[in-house]
């Protein structure tokens, strides 16, 4: 067994006898070695908690692992031992200097052929050989049903697989069939999970609805946010300069409904003379997005909407606080993570009606359909005529930021996987 090093909690640098993190466990004789080394902690038996996590491969689900794993309660040590199933390149990102006990199999990270298999035969034994408490599955599916008296809980973190009408709006193609998988492979584990962890309730509503009963209980805890994008960045973003603009920050997709804010800008051009620019910040789905430069150039206006594409995470918050108005037109979410940001900035959101986003939202936004061009069109209108008002609803915003906390978010959670560890 390499790379152990010895477990020191953040905060107050004890390092308890017979714990440690960081190691990279392979094979079944390190597994035994594993369970000797860390299943005792003074000769009191700890309770162990497996986070499978390989499938951790897109930021947001790497930004929820890591503040996780940051917030382990300190009280846990001497209690609790928390091993994740991680893939080997995101390990030290992840995990780096925390009170938690790494496993990268090298089998599963060959291919997706290689990862089900790895589930199928090697998870099973695996958590046999940790005597784990509870096996937890961020990512949505439940990989075994093997769980050797391990209690199982899954995250719902995507809303789409569950969504029929957002569904058909992607043109037939591998997308929409990995979505139709995804809600018959995630519907069972709903179903089968002693617990499942939703982040809305309305995410709740919508899985509920589209399963049969449910075997287990489950719990509505949402998203935190960073205290990264509530500090004040007086600077314009180098990409903008000091020009005035209404900015959409996501990626260009099908539910995100870019079409219908460029048809609106058009709309909004016919009413006022507008300095302002349209600035869309993100990665893209290619078919969608090409479908948008092909509207903005059939509208001329190829001077007034910007494409800027996807910039650093940390540079975010400079786009969002400089901003005139921030705008959120997506159809299906379910936690919106980018509203949450955009709120942050301080600036007043023009959000989607569709829900969960006025559950997170509440008053502190204002709302239209999304693919209802002459709706926003009229909420641009208004808002950036009127300063007051835009300094009135970006405080809102601001203030409404502040009820998500990562480290709120952390405690629920794992209070929740403590309590049925028994």
């Amino acid at each position: 067994m390499d790379c152990v090093a010895e477990y020191a909690h953040p905060g107050t640098g004890e390092r308890p006898a017979g714990a440690y993190v960081n190691a990279k466990i392979t094979n079944l004789r390190d597994r035994r070695r594993a369970h000797r080394t860390f299943y005792s902690f003074g000769g009191q038996l700890l309770k162990t908690i497996v986070v499978e996590a390989l499938s951790a491969l897109r930021g947001g689900g790497q930004t929820y692992l890591r503040q996780l794993f940051e917030n382990i309660p300190h009280e846990w040590a001497g209690k609790y031992r928390v091993v994740a199933i991680l893939p080997l390149k995101l390990a030290d990102q992840l995990t780096s200097g925390l009170p938690i006990e790494v496993l990268t199999p090298e089998f599963a990270a060959r291919s997706l052929v290689h990862r089900v298999l790895w589930y199928w035969i090697k998870l099973p034994r695996l958590l046999k050989d940790l005597r784990a408490d509870v096996l937890f599955c961020p990512g949505g599916t439940l990989p075994t049903r093997r769980l050797h008296n391990a209690r199982s809980v899954v995250a719902h973190r995507n809303t789409l697989p569950f969504d029929v009408v957002e569904r058909t709006r992607y043109p037939y193609g591998y997308l929409r069939a990995k979505f139709w998988l995804l809600r018959y492979v995630q519907g069972a584990s709903f179903r089968d999970a002693d617990l499942v962890i939703f982040v809305s309730e309305y995410g709740r509503f919508v899985v509920d609805h589209c399963i049969s009963r449910r075997h287990g209980d489950s719990i509505s805890i949402p998203h935190g946010l960073s205290d990264h994008f509530r500090r004040r960045r007086e600077r314009s973003p180098e990409k903008i300069g000091e020009q005035d603009y209404v900015l959409y920050v996501s990626i260009l997709d099908f539910y995100k409904a870019q079409l219908q804010v460029v048809s609106a800008w058009a709309k909004l051009r016919q009413r006022r003379t507008t300095h302002e620019k349209l600035v869309f910040v993100g990665p893209e789905n290619s078919d969608y997005g090409q479908r948008v430069r092909d509207l903005i150039l059939s509208l001329g206006l190829q001077d007034e909407v910007r494409i800027i594409g996807d910039v650093p995470h940390e540079a975010l918050p400079s786009y969002y606080q400089n901003a005139k108005l921030n705008l959120f037109a997506s159809s299906c979410e379910n936690c919106p993570n980018i509203l949450l940001e955009a709120m942050a900035g301080g600036r007043p959101v023009l959000c989607s009606s569709y829900p969960p986003m006025p559950e997170f939202a509440g008053d502190a936004s204002t709302y239209f359909d999304p693919y209802d061009p002459d709706q926003l069109a009229d909420l641009l209108e208004r808002f950036l005529d009127d300063e007051a008002l835009c300094e009135r609803m970006g405080a809102a915003a601001l203030t409404r930021s502040l009820r998500y906390q990562w480290s709120d978010t952390a405690r629920k959670t794992w209070s929740a996987l403590a309590e049925l560890a028994g």
